[in-house]
């Protein structure tokens, strides 16, 4: 059979703990799902990282791997019959041995081998169903007023040998409001099927927002851009403004410099535990696009009359070049 270090293909040392196994494949069962990976091997990488973790995330399989020892990827090698004995693992009643099998044969048939001597009947120990991660696209509205979504998946599956094969599936699947990016939503009983009466995997949901045309996401505060017209801001003024309940008046204070920032409070998204983050408003100045000759008059007996020095600072320089 072809050997394959399903240590490097998790990206883990062989003293991996239990816990960096379910991190390293969690990772990148993400990374090369089908549904989200653009890589054109990302399938069969997936398989791949899938068939290890099956394997190592499990003690007594695990023990078993680690037992073959080490040999370079893709080598041919057989398992010893004192191997085959130690885990009571042998194909075949003719002694035939473990010719024409390959690695994940192997593993899924010492499931099914484990009962052997310990007063259960082949194939009776329950096996949990993996866990999936997908991910959910959503708006900003849907994050903010919550939402449900219908997903259509191909997940994978394992058959009786072991085998990957594709599932499609419909999942219906409320999101809270107040959803971010970066949450993920766990659906109970709704990943890979346990078999031998294992519970079912989960699957977690990994949400992301789709960006906004107006809006910045901040954790749970929202920021959009405020242009204003020198004379807005130098006046004060009201200005309509989008949240996404909908438009609200906001009042700018004479004297309101570029850069910024006017609060308006809990307009931002819902918290899961309670309350909303902000709404901030950066304020921009804006010129017109063109003037004509009343308009330029007007700033002319504004800079004639004008003492302000926007660039007093700069003194600083002058003041202590000698």
């Amino acid at each position: 059979m072809k050997y394959k270090d399903y240590y490097a293909i998790l990206g883990l040392e062989r003293n991996a703990s239990a816990d960096d196994i379910k991190k390293a494949y969690r990772k990148l069962a993400r990374q090369y799902h089908p549904d989200v990976s653009k890589d054109p091997a990302g399938e069969e990488k997936f398989k791949d990282v899938s068939e290890a973790y099956q394997t190592l995330k499990d003690d007594d399989k695990r023990a078993a791997y680690d037992q073959l020892g080490r040999h370079q990827p893709g080598e041919d090698f057989q398992p010893s019959r004192d191997w085959g004995r130690e885990f009571k693992t042998q194909f075949g009643d003719d002694g035939a041995g473990f010719e024409g099998i390959d690695l994940s044969d192997l593993f899924a048939h010492m499931a099914g081998q484990r009962g052997h001597g310990g007063g259960h009947r082949q194939g009776s120990f329950p096996i949990p169903g993996e866990d999936y991660d997908v991910a959910a696209e959503i708006s900003l509205e849907d994050a903010f007023r919550g939402t449900q979504v219908t997903l259509d998946l191909s997940v994978p599956v394992h058959d009786a040998r072991g085998q990957m094969r594709r599932e499609a599936r419909r999942v219906e699947a409320r999101i809270p409001k107040g959803a971010g990016n970066g949450q993920r939503l766990r659906l109970r009983g709704q990943g890979g099927k346990g078999q031998n009466g294992g519970r079912d995997g989960d699957l977690y949901l990994n949400i992301t927002l789709r960006p906004h045309p107006l809006f910045r996401v901040d954790g749970h505060d929202l920021y959009i851009e405020l242009p204003l017209a020198p004379w807005e801001a130098a006046l004060g003024t009201t200005v309509k403004l989008p949240t996404l309940a909908g438009p609200v008046n906001l009042n700018v204070p004479p004297l309101t410099g570029s850069g910024q920032k006017l609060r308006l409070g809990k307009r931002g998204l819902p918290k899961p535990g309670g309350g909303e983050g902000d709404l901030f408003a950066l304020v921009s100045i804006a010129m017109p696009p063109a003037l004509d000759e009343k308009q330029k008059d007007l700033f002319k007996q504004l800079a004639d009359g004008a003492k302000f020095n926007p660039r007093a600072h700069l003194a600083w320089e002058n003041a202590h070049a000698h």
